[in-house]
């Protein structure tokens, strides 16, 4: 009797419909449809533009760039500039600021089809005494429903979260919390997003005045020229600095109250907790780096900064021997090395004037290339000193390359071009026996490796060989 109940329910239970599978859980923090895209200010290279266009659907997307931030400063005739240089062919431009305006039914209809909004930089509260609460609103958040873009950069990437910060109605950018406005356009949850964050000194920030008492609440920044990607609560940073999360569920950087992550890296916003790391899937493993570097670690040598990227991806960016900085300052950012014969790439960016002279424009010029922040030109010495974050920003600036094309730039004179590993490469060194400084390229693989370094006994050209061959020589087979 009890085998026949047995087959009896087995064959009941063949008989019942199978469950339908588990839908994937709804993203707590990013959107459930489409992207969000926050950009921590300053120059955008290529590569975000180009991801904002792919996201919101292409070239002939409608996209509809907001300027409200910028307020009084606002140039209408430049805005879009960017998005069309980077291949957008049907930008509008979407400002008022009048709340009657942005509830009319004739205003926001322009946009009804847009795929993508992107929000420029400025005073944040511009955005929400325009905006929030009115049918524009409800009009950006649409763009999110039909699976488009929302973006901005600066203040246009602080609005983008739930909590905002700097959002005083002043100029006083430097108020954390105002509480008539803490509250952003909520596109992320639960999140606050802060910008210019290394550029202005502003890592702890978020920290002091936020995230040590709001415990539940995930604050993410990112430096200038930088950006999240998020879609769902997957987040990957793309461009020329590093990424920075607050409250996350696991060990922050060594004495910070963060984590660090780098262009290439992704972090799931949900969990709070990195998904990958460039760098993994390189072979620059511990073990090799502590063994090529480690006699820096302690100092006594000097300090080294290296700084390696492939196709976009920062593999390594690390400093040995420099202590944690006032205000959580990157070490690779400090201090600033002299660059020798690398002088010499960056002074090949200098227009002088009708009558030959070098004047002080020019050099602001060349030092505003992809965004470097803090390199300087001694007219004396006609020599430059700088870290290795604003020599990958210049190498960015000075050799773009749209994302998935190829590195076809002529490098300046400054480099020598040759062939090794059986690739171009373009390689200039602090000095002509090749030590203390070394900047190296291989065009077909748009690899960069930046190394810097005090001590005079750095073989550099040695040290950034052994980091190619690491690189680009085949695999073992398993």
């Amino acid at each position: 009797m009890r085998n026949a109940s047995l087959l009896a329910l087995f064959l009941l239970a063949c008989r019942q419909p199978t469950p339908a599978a588990r839908p994937s859980a709804a993203p707590l923090v990013g959107p459930e449809k489409g992207s969000v895209l926050v950009v921590g200010g300053g120059q955008q290279g290529p590569e975000i533009f180009a991801k904002f266009i792919e996201l919101a659907g292409g070239p002939d997307a409608l996209i509809v760039e907001v300027p409200t931030a910028g307020g009084d400063s606002i140039d209408l005739s430049t805005v879009g500039r960017g998005l069309r240089a980077a291949g957008a062919k049907n930008v509008v431009v979407y400002h008022t600021t009048s709340k009657a305006v942005a509830d009319a039914d004739t205003f926001v209809a322009k946009i009804a089809n847009a795929r993508g909004v992107w929000f420029g930089g400025g005073r944040h509260y511009r955005l929400v005494n325009s905006y929030a609460g009115t049918k524009s609103q409800r009009a950006f958040e649409a763009v999110l429903a039909r699976g488009g873009v929302v973006g901005g950069s600066s203040a246009g990437a602080s609005i983008l979260a739930s909590y905002l910060v700097r959002g005083a109605p002043s100029n006083d950018n430097r108020i954390m919390n105002h509480p008539q406005y803490l509250t952003g356009f909520g596109y992320l949850r639960n999140t606050a997003v802060d910008q210019h964050v290394v550029a202005r000194e502003r890592l702890p920030d978020l920290h002091d005045s936020l995230t040590i008492r709001r415990k539940d609440l995930l604050a993410i920044s990112e430096d200038e020229g930088t950006a999240w990607v998020v879609r769902g609560d997957t987040a990957e940073l793309i461009g020329r600095g590093k990424g920075f999360v607050y409250n996350a569920r696991e060990l922050t950087d060594a004495g910070r109250p963060f984590v660090t992550l780098l262009p290439g890296d992704r972090f799931d916003l949900g969990s709070r907790r990195v998904m990958s790391r460039a760098s993994s899937a390189s072979r620059l493993d511990a073990a090799f780096l502590d063994e090529l570097f480690g006699r820096y670690a302690s100092g006594t040598r000097g300090p080294l900064a290296v700084m390696v990227a492939r196709d976009g991806k920062v593999l390594l960016n690390r400093a040995y021997g420099i202590p944690v900085q006032p205000r959580f300052t990157p070490e690779t950012a400090v201090p600033l090395f002299g660059l020798g014969k690398l002088s010499n790439v960056l002074s090949a960016a200098f227009a002088p004037d009708s009558s030959g002279r070098l004047t002080a424009a020019s050099v602001r010029r060349a030092q505003g290339i992809g965004g470097m922040q803090r390199a300087q030109y001694d007219t004396v010495s006609t020599r430059w000193i700088a870290n290795v974050d604003d020599l990958y920003r210049f190498e960015l600036g000075r050799f773009p390359v749209r994302p998935g094309a190829r590195d076809t730039v002529t490098p300046p004179a400054a480099f020598t071009v040759d062939t090794a590993l059986g690739r171009v490469r373009h390689a200039v060194y602090g000095t002509d026996d090749g030590m203390r400084g070394a900047w190296v390229r291989f065009p077909s693989e748009r690899v960069v490796i930046l190394l810097l370094t005090n001590d005079p006994t750095a073989d550099a050209a040695a040290m950034t060989q052994r980091l190619s061959e690491r690189l680009l020589a085949p695999r073992p087979a398993q």
